[in-house]
């Protein structure tokens, strides 16, 4: 029976353990605090709180795995955050448990293109920002070591999407000067992604962009989610919210996951919502009935 360590069992993390438990897989959970811990401790398998940027915490482990998992979140944190997050964090996962298959989520915000142009893997990664920068950093680390990189697109499904608490929440405007794609992917077809890298024998030092087929403009979205709620178009006006993945803008391409037999159940931002956020989405609920007319 393979072993895996889910180091950050949080949003995505705890739906990836599922699978990979489902799948026959030996499962143990990392969240950062125990008060995480213990609202997963009705799952089948073990979740303990460790801070995997804690050197002698990882190093207290006394159990081996075939593989790891490194999908930990900096709560949207400065460039401080990311290098001890991220990087610490993979160092030590990496020292530890140096036998281990490693796989380290990373972002398509290191992509910093501006000109809504396609990009792949072999595309040029330039984020301007230091937090994108300290991600390839981490990057660099894991694949020295002959780990694999998943470059997750933003991530929605229940109860979370960026883009429909702005809209619901009155906040979102339409910035004709400054539209930009928008790229997406539902955290169930992230579990499945990383499932597939994992699951079978995959290149080792490998990058693959995880994100679903269809990249749309962001003042798109706003009118898709108008029509379906029946509610009116955000305003027009200039945007002064910072995007966390900075100002760049650019479509990303999902053909290399998909060339390994991936297929998002997901494929666009429309699909999505009907099938899995909208019913899920605090304040969704509280809309009239007209609001959910097809």
């Amino acid at each position: 029976m393979p072993r895996i360590l889910i180091a950050g069992c949080g949003y995505v993390g705890r739906v990836t353990a599922d699978l990979f438990y489902a799948a026959g897989w030996a499962v143990e959970g990392w969240t950062h605090s125990a008060e995480s811990a213990e609202k997963l401790s009705a799952k089948p398998y073990s979740v303990g709180a460790v801070d995997i940027a804690d050197k002698a915490q990882v190093g207290a482990c006394d159990v081996t795995f075939d593989a790891i998992i490194q999908c930990v979140s900096s709560s949207g944190g400065d460039a401080d955050t990311y290098r001890h997050v991220y990087f610490n964090g993979a160092r030590n996962l990496l020292d530890r448990f140096s036998g281990s298959k490693m796989l380290f989520t990373s972002s398509t915000s290191v992509y910093a293109q501006r000109g809504g142009s396609w990009v792949t893997e072999e595309s040029e990664t330039n984020p301007a920002r230091e937090t994108g920068r300290i991600l390839l950093e981490t990057e660099r680390l894991v694949l020295d070591h002959g780990g694999i990189i998943a470059r997750l697109a933003g991530v929605y499904g229940p109860g979370r999407s960026a883009l429909l608490s702005k809209f619901l929440a009155g906040t979102a405007i339409v910035d004709p000067e400054n539209d930009r794609f928008v790229n997406q992917v539902h955290r169930d077809d992230i579990a499945a992604g990383l499932f597939l890298l994992l699951d079978r024998p995959s290149p080792a030092g490998e990058i693959y962009n995880v994100v679903d087929d269809q990249p749309i403009l962001q003042s798109e979205c706003y009118r898709w989610l108008a029509r379906k709620l029946n509610r009116p178009i955000p305003p027009l006006g200039r945007s002064t919210s910072i995007s966390k993945r900075g100002a760049s803008n650019k479509r990303v391409s999902n053909s290399k996951l998909r060339r390994l037999g991936w297929a998002p159940r997901y494929p666009s931002f429309a699909e999505a919502m009907e099938k899995s956020i909208l019913p899920s989405f605090s304040g969704y609920e509280r809309l009239p009935p007209r609001a959910f007319a097809s």
